[in-house]
């Protein structure tokens, strides 16, 4: 199953990476088809029933979410399950939230320092 990092908490770069991963509509809609549907997940069939995606282009987003490490699939006999990775997801909400109101006395240098990398 993909994770974040051992720590669960993800980098900066793995951070934008799942961020921009959701940032299209219908990688969205799936991901929280997937949420939905639970631990148990479902399979590439059904969301594609469910969510009247062709089949390529539902493969093209499954492969964008799977390499951004928030949903993971297995194979179970001739069909492959997916599920959201919910410890990568709470990663990343605890990387968002990890320095919530804490204040930006001392911070003007690290985001002068992410800027510059990008």
């Amino acid at each position: 199953m993909n994770t974040y990092t051992p720590s669960n908490q993800p980098t900066e770069q793995r951070a934008a990476e799942g961020l921009a991963a959701l940032g299209n509509a219908t990688r969205l809609r799936l991901f929280r088809l997937l949420v939905k549907a639970g631990p148990a997940g479902t399979t590439i069939g059904e969301a594609q029933s469910l969510l009247g995606v062709p089949a390529s282009t539902l493969a093209h987003h499954f492969q964008t979410l799977l390499k951004a490490g928030l949903i993971a699939q297995e194979r179970r006999g001739r069909e492959c399950f997916c599920t959201a990775d919910f410890r990568a997801v709470q990663g990343l909400v605890d990387y968002l939230t990890a320095e919530c109101c804490v204040g930006l006395a001392d911070d003007n240098n690290d985001f002068a320092a992410s800027e510059d990398a990008a």
